[in-house]
């Protein structure tokens, strides 16, 4: 029995469709969504990822601002641009693509963007509050893959969810949102000593490891949830995730593919945030 092949691109597409009417609703009310992105340097990748942001808030209606600087930017006149849009009520999430130049401190950046508007939820105001099991804004990736599974009525209550990475950005969170859904979590990461004892017991599998086809069909139980967070490129240069993909499918219940698995759900989860950041907002302006 091949698995299911759980199709991003339609998840994140019909999450869209649902933004669109929130955001038709909120212009009603004469509030437009808006979000700023801070694109220094000209990193290749960087630049695909802000065209696509742009594309998808242009596809949902929200405003978009991108700001482009030269690599040689100083830390001082970023962290003023960050606090100008900081200050802007016509915008309501912030995000600076990231990596940064060396010179530039990534932490002290993300320390810089005001809580209600780190719709990356790199925050530590917001890593916090997922930690503690509060409302927050979460990181794009993790949340989208909870997302994910909800869409496809794969319940994580009581399952055995194996996160392999520790990364900020996914492994750390993706562990915190799936205990949030009442999941028995172990996080594995380069150090773990035989990592595939711990994979074979998993009932969902959450790869973010950044090495191709590293996870193989005898790494995995039958009938797992395997969810690919990887993007690299194989022997051949062509685009693949961390999971070797052909066999693993045949032994998985279920897979995300890569491309067109977690990537489009990224994207989608930080339109998601920013609608949120408006709501929020408004909420707290009633609640005055």
């Amino acid at each position: 029995m091949a698995a299911t092949i759980i199709d991003g691109k339609a998840i994140a597409q019909s999450i869209r469709q649902e933004l669109k009417k929130d955001v038709a609703e909120l212009k009603r009310n004469g509030v437009t969504p808006g979000l700023a992105v801070i694109l220094v340097g000209e990193d290749p990748a960087s630049q695909t990822y802000v065209r696509n942001k742009d594309k998808a808030c242009a596809e949902v209606g929200i405003h978009s601002e991108i700001y482009r600087y030269p690599a040689h930017l100083s830390e001082a006149e970023l962290l003023a641009k960050v606090e100008e849009l900081n200050q802007d009520n016509n915008i309501h999430g912030i995000l600076v693509q990231l990596p940064l130049p060396a010179h530039i401190s990534e932490d002290k950046v993300i320390d810089a963007i005001s809580p209600e508007k780190d719709v990356d939820g790199f925050h530590p105001v917001n890593v916090g509050k997922m930690a503690i099991g509060k409302e927050a804004f979460y990181s794009c990736t993790p949340f989208g893959i909870i997302k994910m599974l909800e869409r496809e009525n794969i319940s994580l209550e009581g399952k055995h969810a194996v996160v392999i990475g520790r990364s900020n950005i996914v492994g750390k969170p993706a562990a915190l949102l799936a205990l949030k859904e009442s999941a028995t979590v172990t996080v594995c990461h380069s150090r773990t000593k035989d990592l595939s004892a711990f994979t074979r017991q998993a009932d969902i599998v959450i790869a973010a490891v950044g090495k191709a086809k590293f996870l193989k069909a005898e790494d995995l139980k039958p009938g797992a949830v395997v969810i690919d967070v990887g993007m690299n490129r194989d022997e051949n240069g062509k685009l693949c995730g961390d999971v070797d993909f052909e066999s693993a499918k045949q032994v998985a219940g279920a897979i995300t593919p890569v491309p067109g698995g977690v990537g489009p759900m990224t994207i989608t989860m930080l339109l998601f945030n920013t609608v949120q950041s408006v709501k929020q907002k408004a909420a707290m302006a009633n609640s005055k």
